[in-house]
């Protein structure tokens, strides 16, 4: 399942790239880009904006009731039954392309020598370079997942 996610819906969208789905976001984008890139790519369009979802297509259109990320999150996760088809740490938080495994000798030039000693595996977006690994931030985003796909 794919999503573009409106401009009120920053951290909803960054929660769904963690949970690995295929989500799109714009700090800055008007209503009619947001309505054709939903239509050419096949995307749920998410959205908490009265008169965008009402320009929306009903089918692949979403209205986000709630104002907290973590309700928008659960309230998204509940509607489209996406609990078991997680993958988290799957995409880039950033640019949203798949990560790809990252062997610990190529990690080694890309990033601090207290990280490589440290890190149990990385990963690296193909598409902006970034290096992602389990930094000590992640027990914290291990226990919302969990809760999130309960």
């Amino acid at each position: 399942m794919k999503f573009v996610v409106d401009c009120m819906l920053g951290k909803l969208a960054k929660w769904l790239k963690i949970l690995g789905f295929d989500t799109l976001f714009f700090a800055k984008i008007g209503d009619d880009e947001l309505l054709s890139i939903a239509g050419k790519e096949e995307r749920i369009l998410l959205t908490r904006d009265n008169g965008l979802f009402e320009r929306a297509d009903p089918a692949s259109a979403f209205f986000i009731k709630s104002e907290d990320w973590q309700e928008q999150l659960k309230q998204v996760l509940d509607r489209f039954k996406l609990r078991d088809k997680a993958n988290p740490y799957s995409r880039c938080i950033e640019c949203n392309a798949a990560l790809k495994a990252l062997s610990r000798d190529k990690a080694k030039n890309l990033v601090t020598l207290f990280i490589y000693e440290n890190a149990a595996g990385f990963a690296l977006c193909p598409v902006c370079g970034r290096v992602f690994w389990q930094g000590s931030h992640q027990k914290d985003m291990a226990v919302k997942i969990d809760e999130f796909l309960k």
